[in-house]
């Protein structure tokens, strides 16, 4: 029936009040029939025939304690208000007491109908803790319930990734993106090292500079140079690339990607069939993890001549003698142990940072806030993951 052929709805009920009652709602264009625990939908359910159909929606009722099935293999059309028109009921029924067993509608509108059934759960209602010890010990419980939460989605995201990883290395002419790939290499290793390079230097002027003042006290300044060679080769250049890197390339991945979601150009790459970790995140990982050693090398490059700058003005060691006793305290051990961690620090900053970008809500204020954690997790994460190095080298007697 189509909408124009009839201008007013009809209601037909037959044997009601027995056991076989059936109730036939017919609206222009769009129907329902109620029968034996089966409610059948057909025709047109769209925000043309909505009117009516809210209408006699609103006043269907269910005995409580039945239950009912919602058929919809007939629809001829449903767009987003329909569909809400039928969730909207069949949650009416299970609130009065109605069952409902199955619903139903052409697999073409299953997509639809899952994107409106999705609502966020309402908070549970709490009562207020009774003093501030209570409150918080409540406050330590909930935000470790959602660190787990959240360590665990990015503990499913990694497996994700690792097996789009997997198909890229078997099929690498299909999967490998070279340009984009040479593009993140570009981006967060060349364009990052001016900034990596002042501060790495200024960090050795600083440990040169707080070493020969505390090793004056003992005649030992020459000892200055070990402790540089060691410090920044083996830890500090390391360490302070990759927090530089998160700071800047992290953050700049979850804005990209969280800007690109905001403006739903990853849904249309969904809908166009592209798959976006192997489009989006795997340039970025691969990008990052091959830049970020080569930056980690020049910022300990940078901040050894740093020191040896100070070493030179402040304590008159020469540059032959400054090498020599650089290469008397380190090895090149010491610097395989520091560039060894740049691999697994640009991996977790990359991962983190393209996490949190597909978790951006659609709203600007979700892609500042979302930037912000992406920063502050990347670099706590690289800060443990120092730590359970610097463990595993001294238990290894590395």
């Amino acid at each position: 029936m189509n909408i124009g052929e009839e201008q007013n709805p009809t209601i037909s009920r037959k044997g009601e009040g027995a056991p076989g009652k059936e109730d036939r709602i017919t609206e222009p264009g769009a129907s329902f029939t109620l029968e034996s625990g089966i409610m059948r939908l057909s025709g047109r359910w769209t925000i043309a025939t909505s009117v009516h159909l809210d209408q006699q929606l609103r006043g269907l009722r269910a005995p409580s304690g039945s239950s009912l099935e919602i058929d919809g293999s007939l629809l001829e059309m449903l767009d987003s208000t329909g569909a809400w028109l039928l969730l909207r009921t069949a949650r009416l029924l299970d609130a009065a007491g109605c069952q409902v067993t199955r619903l139903s509608v052409p697999q073409r509108y299953d997509r639809l109908l899952k994107a409106l059934k999705y609502e966020p759960e309402a908070p549970a209602e709490l009562s207020k803790p009774e003093n501030a010890m209570v409150e918080w010990l409540f406050r330590i419980g909930r935000n470790t319930v959602r660190i787990g939460k959240q360590g665990w989605s990015i503990l499913g995201y990694l497996g994700r990734v690792t097996v789009e990883s997997g198909e890229m290395l078997m099929a690498p002419r299909r999967h490998l993106r070279l340009a984009a790939i040479i593009h993140q290499i570009e981006e967060s290793g060349i364009n990052a090292l001016p900034i990596v390079g002042l501060l790495a230097f200024l960090v050795g002027v600083v440990i040169a500079y707080q070493g020969a003042d505390q090793l004056k006290r003992f005649d030992a300044q020459i000892f200055t140079i070990n402790l540089l060679g060691v410090g920044i080769l083996r830890e500090l250049g390391g360490l302070i690339t990759a927090i530089i890197v998160a700071g800047r390339s992290g953050s700049a991945f979850t804005a990209h990607l969280g800007t690109m979601r905001v403006n739903e150009e990853i849904d249309a790459m969904q809908t166009m069939g592209l798959d976006t970790v192997d489009t989006l995140v795997l340039p970025r990982i691969i990008g990052l993890v091959i830049a970020l050693p080569a930056l980690t090398l020049f910022a300990d490059i940078m901040g050894v001549i740093g020191g040896a700058a100070l070493c030179y003005f402040q304590l008159s060691v020469t540059i032959p003698a400054f090498l020599r006793q650089l290469t008397e305290s380190v090895n090149v051990n010491t610097l395989l142990v520091g560039l060894i961690k740049a691999p697994v620090f640009a991996f977790v900053i990359s991962l983190v940072g393209c996490y949190e970008g597909f978790q951006v809500e659609r709203n600007a204020a979700s892609v500042g806030l979302l930037t912000t954690r992406s920063v502050v997790e990347s670099v706590f994460l690289v800060i443990v993951l120092d730590a359970a190095f610097s463990i595993m080298f001294s238990i290894l007697g590395i």
